[in-house]
C-alpha cells in the first residue's frame, strides 16, 4: 500500500473543533501550515505558526474575504499530479505542491436555522471551501482532504508515524469530501427552492446514524439514517437512554407509535405491534391512559413499542413492567419511572425533546419515490355532515373525532372502535373493509357496545356499517363518497345510530 509524504497542509476552516492540536501534530511531523486569514489569526492564537495565503498567491483577501483561495498558486499545488511533467509546470511558475487540505464549508445550514435573513444567508454560500475540497477529491491519488474534524486523531497519528497518507485513506478522505459538498450543496438547493410544493429536482442528503443487527429479517442488513436537517425531536435523533440496541423493525414500529401520541393534546398512550396501533387511549395521566390503552388488545401488545406524549411516570412504569415491551419513547422520564424500569435492564428506552410535526412522506418505489405531503386536516367538525336521523351527543363526538385521529395511522382498510377516549377494537391492514369491521368488532367483543366506529375511508355497501352496528356501535364516522351512499345512511337509520361523513378519506396503504 503506497504512501504518499505530506510536505505542505492548506487549511481553512470554519468549524475549528480540535484544530489547533492537529496543526500543531503537523508541525511537530515538519509540515508547513498555510492558512486563510481568519483560520491562521486562530492558530496563531494557539502558538501554531502558519504562512499566509496571501504569501502563496501574492494578493490580500478581496471582496470581504469572497476570494482568497481562488488562485493558481492554490489551485495547481492542489491539482498538480506528481509527475515529471506536471511537478515541472509548477516550478516552471514558482508553485509548491499542497499535500493535504484541511477544510470545511461556511455555516450555511446554521444560518438557515437561525432564521438570518437573505443577504446574510446567501454570504454564508461558500466558494473557495468546495473549490478546494473537490479538487484535492479529485487528486486524491496525491492529496489528503480533510473535511470531518473527528479524523483529525487518527491522521495525525498516521501521519507521524509513516510521514504521509495511504492511498487507503486518501480513497476514504475523497468520499467522504465529496459527500460533505453534495450535502453542502443540496441545503443550497433545498433553502432556494423553498416554498415550492414539488420541485423538478430534490436533493435527499442522508446521514448514517448506526447500522441495525439486520433489516425486517436476519437474512437482510439494515441501518438507521438521519436527513441532514432533521430536527432534534425526530426519532432520527432521539437519545437512547437504556436498554439492547434498537432493531429494524423496533424503529419502523416506533416512528408509528410517536407520530400517533403527537396527534393529541392529552395525556396520550399508543402500543403499536407491527406499525399497526393495538391499544390507544388518553388520560388523566399516561399511567391511566397505559392501562387503558393495554386493555384494547391484551394479547397484541406483547412484543409491541410504546409511546407517550408526556414524560413516563412512575404509574406508567408500574404498570407496564409486567408487560413484554420491546421498546418505549417519551419526552421524558420521571426519575422514579427510571427506577422502576431498572428492573428490565434489557428494555430498550428512547427519548425525544418533544413531540414530533408532521412530515411530507418519501415512499420508495422501484426506481424512484412517491412523495406526498403528509395527512394533516384541521378539526373541521364544522364541515361535517351527519345525514343519519339521529344526531351524535357531545360525548359520542368526542369519541368519534378520537377514532377519527387513530384510523388515520391504522393501515387501509381500517375500522377503529371506541369509547370514553379509547380504543376498544382495531381492525386494519384488510382488503376487505367489511373484513376490517368484523376483526374490530370481534376484537371489541362486549366493549364495543356503545362505542363509536370509524372508517378510514368510504364504506362501498352497507355491510361493514352493519357489522359494527350489530356488534354494539352507537355512532359511526367516515368519509361518505360512495355511489351507495344512501343505503349505507338508511342502514344506519335503520339500527338508530348516528352517521357523521367527514368528505376526507384517511388512507393508509402500509
Amino acid at each position: 500500500m503506497a504512501t504518499t509524504p505530506v510536505r505542505t497542509a492548506l487549511v481553512s476552516v470554519s468549524d475549528r473543533t480540535g484544530l489547533a492540536v492537529f496543526c500543531r501534530a503537523l508541525v511537530d511531523a515538519g509540515i508547513r501550515i498555510v492558512a486563510t486569514d481568519s483560520t491562521g489569526r486562530h492558530l496563531a492564537e494557539h502558538g501554531v505558526a502558519t504562512t499566509p495565503v496571501a504569501e502563496v498567491t501574492g494578493f490580500p483577501e478581496m471582496l470581504d474575504g469572497r476570494v482568497k483561495t481562488l488562485h493558481p498558486a492554490i489551485h495547481g499545488g492542489i491539482l498538480a499530479l506528481r509527475t515529471d511533467d506536471h511537478l515541472g509546470q509548477l516550478a516552471q511558475h514558482g508553485i509548491e505542491p499542497i499535500d493535504v487540505v484541511v477544510v470545511n464549508l461556511y455555516p450555511f445550514r446554521e444560518a438557515v436555522a437561525q432564521g438570518k435573513p437573505w443577504p446574510e444567508v446567501i454570504e454564508q454560500i461558500d466558494i473557495g471551501g468546495p473549490a478546494m475540497v473537490r479538487s484535492a477529491a479529485k487528486n486524491h491519488a496525491s492529496v489528503g482532504v480533510v473535511v470531518n474534524p473527528a479524523r483529525y486523531g487518527v491522521l495525525a497519528q498516521e501521519i507521524a508515524s509513516t510521514g504521509g497518507l495511504s492511498d487507503e485513506t486518501r480513497r476514504s478522505l475523497a468520499a467522504e469530501a465529496f459527500a460533505h459538498t453534495a450535502a453542502y450543496d443540496g441545503a443550497i438547493a433545498a433553502w432556494m427552492h423553498r416554498g415550492e410544493p414539488f420541485p423538478e429536482r430534490v436533493a435527499l442528503m442522508l446521514e448514517r446514524v448506526q447500522t441495525t443487527r439486520y433489516g425486517e429479517n436476519p437474512h437482510q442488513a439494515g441501518a438507521l439514517y438521519a436527513e441532514q436537517d432533521a430536527p432534534p425531536n425526530s426519532l432520527a435523533r432521539a437519545r437512547q437512554i437504556g436498554g439492547k440496541e434498537l432493531s429494524f423493525n423496533n424503529f419502523y414500529d416506533v416512528d408509528a407509535a410517536l407520530a400517533l401520541c403527537a396527534e393529541f393534546d392529552e395525556p396520550a398512550c399508543v402500543i403499536v405491534k407491527h406499525a399497526v396501533p393495538c391499544g390507544v387511549a388518553i388520560g388523566d395521566g399516561v399511567g391511566e391512559a397505559y392501562e387503558r390503552a393495554l386493555e384494547c388488545d391484551r394479547v397484541s401488545a406483547f412484543g409491541g413499542v410504546v409511546a407517550f406524549n408526556r414524560p413516563m411516570s412512575e404509574a406508567a412504569a408500574a404498570a407496564s413492567i409486567e408487560v413484554h415491551t420491546e421498546c418505549i419513547i417519551a419526552p421524558g422520564y420521571e426519575p422514579d419511572a427510571l427506577r422502576v424500569m431498572a428492573a428490565k435492564k434489557g428494555r430498550r428506552l428512547l427519548q425525544v425533546e418533544s413531540l414530533p410535526r408532521p412530515e411530507r412522506s418519501y415512499r420508495r418505489v422501484s426506481g424512484g419515490f412517491l412523495v406526498q405531503d403528509p395527512d394533516v386536516s384541521p378539526d373541521r367538525r364544522a364541515t361535517f355532515t351527519v345525514p343519519s336521523k339521529v344526531q351524535p351527543t357531545e360525548d359520542q363526538w368526542r369519541d368519534l373525532l378520537f377514532a377519527w385521529t387513530v384510523c388515520k395511522h391504522a393501515r387501509s382498510n381500517a375500522i377503529v372502535l371506541a369509547r370514553d377516549g379509547a380504543t376498544v377494537g382495531v381492525g386494519a391492514g384488510q382488503v376487505s373493509r367489511v373484513d376490517a369491521a368484523e376483526i374490530a368488532a370481534r376484537k371489541a367483543g362486549n366493549r364495543a357496545k356503545g362505542a363509536v366506529a370509524a372508517s378510514d375511508a368510504f364504506f362501498p355497501f352497507r355491510d361493514g356499517l352493519d357489522a359494527v352496528a350489530v356488534a354494539g356501535a352507537v355512532a359511526v364516522i367516515q368519509p361518505g363518497g360512495s355511489r351507495n351512499d344512501d343505503e349505507v345512511v338508511r342502514a344506519a337509520n335503520e339500527h338508530g345510530i348516528a352517521l357523521v361523513l367527514t368528505g376526507i378519506r384517511h388512507f393508509r396503504h402500509g
